[in-house]
């Protein structure tokens, strides 16, 4: 349909519910309070007409959900789980694309955004993906390395790893929990989580990292955690969905996945 035809839609709908449904900005439109309430409802409606169809006529194409996040969630929050994904929806395909930063959807055709940040984003319905941690991870050999019994005061005063945006944890925890702890003159600088734990798991050095990034080397004991400390991170993880997308079933399927994988 034409943009002038869509507005003429909801001209016609607001007629006949008598609501303002829609805010008209200089570029395009926004829900009033009653449209968001009205649109929870719909949606599901849609939802269900969908799978009526789908389960009904048996369609044998493969739906297809477009995600996009950053390269450390990607690599290691998506991709390691996403076997698990396909075992339970084998009609359902992937595609995974990745950023360093994104505030916004653009041109490319996702569905989906996990982005990082204050969930302060207009562009889709966000969903908060849980509070976010960081902590000191290292190679046990590296940890061995150290006079015992090690210290957190040693191994930040060592060779330290640096993630951009985040130099300030070490200083940050230093002062949560009074560790006095002296830093020496920065080692090595990434641009991503999942870079500086490949760093660290080549025994680079120790890197305070996300809690949730690092679980699955921790389980597996390719790194460890020698300390107890914890630092909450304001910024959280949030799962963004593109408005046009949020009535599609598979965009649905995939999103109350990854609520229940994490």
């Amino acid at each position: 349909m034409t943009p002038a035809a869509v507005s003429q839609q909801i001209r016609l709908l607001e007629k006949y519910l008598k609501a303002i449904l829609f805010v008209r900005l200089p570029r395009g439109v926004t829900l009033t309070e009653m449209g968001q309430a009205y649109a929870q409802p719909i949606r599901r409606s849609f939802s269900d007409m969908q799978s009526a169809t789908n389960g009904l006529f048996n369609r044998s194409q493969k739906r297809t959900v477009r995600v996009r996040a950053s390269i450390s969630f990607a690599g290691l929050v998506i991709a390691p789980r996403i076997a698990e994904f396909y075992s339970e929806h084998p009609d359902i395909s992937v595609q995974l694309s990745t950023f360093v930063w994104a505030d916004r959807f653009d041109d490319e055709p996702s569905d989906i955004d996990i982005r990082y940040g204050s969930g302060d984003w207009d562009d889709g319905s966000i969903l908060h993906l849980g509070h976010e941690y960081a902590i000191p991870v290292c190679h046990p050999k590296y940890a061995a390395a150290f006079a015992p019994p090690l210290t957190i005061q040693a191994l930040a005063a060592d060779k330290i790893v640096s993630i951009m945006g985040s130099e300030a944890d070490w200083s940050q925890l230093s002062e949560q929990y009074g560790l006095n702890l002296k830093m020496r003159e920065e080692w090595f600088k990434v641009d991503s989580s999942f870079t500086a734990l490949q760093s660290v798991i080549a025994s680079a050095g120790a890197v305070m990292v996300l809690e949730r990034f690092a679980r699955p080397y921790l389980k597996q004991g390719i790194l460890v955690a020698p300390f107890g400390y914890r630092l909450p991170i304001p910024s959280s993880h949030f799962l963004v969905r593109r408005e046009k997308s949020i009535p599609r079933e598979e965009v649905q399927i995939f999103c109350d996945w990854v609520m229940n994988a994490l």
